[in-house]
């Protein structure tokens, strides 16, 4: 339980530097939202002047930072002002579909990196190992951006998977199998992908720490003792191999929601990432702020769901 408190504090502290930042920087910033309506004539100075007021825009930075706190603690996270509304609401839907993307993209990189690490591991300088690294060395030398700009191209022009969104035109009139099989069909491209840029550093962590357990002592003292290499492999070296890649699990899924919010602007997902350039283009300034701590707070529980993890596969680290 002292773990968890001093993990929790640390996750506090990291949030409150993190808002702090974000909101100096961009207040800071020159311009603010009501810009382009100066360029309109025909809103009056005088209207400018209320909607100022009315966000809090006229006051000193500490006094709108306290705002905003006090707005935090009530769950609203500040008012947008594109949209004159609270910002939970409107990032809430939008973070679950980030979630959605992330959560099913991380489990098919770490399923597959996980088979072929472990077979890489086991059959170490053979062909099929010289092959994979080979093939990862050059996926990883390919931008995000590219992959995703070609997976677009290739669905606009075979007609093979729907672009854009997160479910058809007659979503509404489907049945729950056949909008979960609507939503599936369109996480096809932006989970391909996501995993694409993540298997290759997977993949080399897997078989580092799986080669790493096979030339541990007491495996050679299980293969003295006559016990089947499956039963080895599965028994004794995986969960040797585990604490590492228990550690990795939380960066990579900080890694991939980093990646996720590139991916849905060219894809045209409706999760953070077109709603958190869409904010940044109109300045919208609580909303940015709110995208920021949201993506903070996602690093902070796959750390912590790492810690647990790791808590738990690990008896040493208990009894510490």
């Amino acid at each position: 339980m002292t773990f968890f408190l001093k993990r929790l504090g640390h996750a506090a502290f990291l949030l409150a530097g993190v808002s702090v930042l974000s909101f100096l920087l961009l207040q800071l910033a020159p311009g603010d939202f009501f810009d382009e309506m100066r360029l309109n004539p025909q809103i009056s100075p005088q209207t400018i002047s209320h909607l100022r007021s009315q966000f809090g825009m006229d006051q000193s930075l500490p006094v709108r930072y306290w705002r905003w706190l006090r707005s935090a603690a009530h769950g609203d996270f500040g008012y947008s002002f594109a949209y004159n509304a609270p910002v939970s609401p409107l990032l809430r839907t939008r973070a679950l579909n980030t979630v959605l993307l992330a959560g099913v993209s991380t489990l098919v990189a770490w399923i597959i990196a996980l088979a072929i690490g472990v077979w890489n591991a086991t059959r170490a300088g053979r062909w099929p190992d010289r092959l994979s690294a080979g093939v990862f060395s050059f996926s990883l030398a390919v931008p995000d951006v590219l992959v995703a700009l070609l997976a677009l191209l290739i669905a606009v022009r075979s007609g093979l998977f729907p672009v854009g969104g997160l479910g058809s035109s007659r979503f509404e009139e489907f049945s729950f199998l056949q909008k979960a099989r609507d939503i599936a069909w369109h996480m096809v491209l932006p989970v391909s992908v996501l995993a694409f840029g993540l298997v290759p550093t997977l993949t080399q962590h897997v078989r580092s720490a799986v080669m790493g357990a096979l030339s541990a002592p007491f495996v050679r003292a299980a293969r003295a003792h006559g016990i089947p290499p499956a039963r080895l492999l599965f028994r004794h070296v995986l969960p040797a191999a585990a604490n590492p890649l228990i550690s990795l699990f939380g960066v990579s899924l900080a890694t991939l929601l980093s990646m996720s919010l590139l991916v849905e602007v060219i894809m045209s997902w409706p999760g953070l990432g077109p709603f958190f350039l869409e904010a940044i283009m109109a300045r919208d300034v609580y909303v940015v702020i709110g995208v920021v701590l949201l993506s903070t707070s996602f690093l902070v529980v796959g750390t912590l769901l790492a810690d647990a993890l790791l808590l738990a596969a690990d008896p040493r680290i208990r009894r510490s």
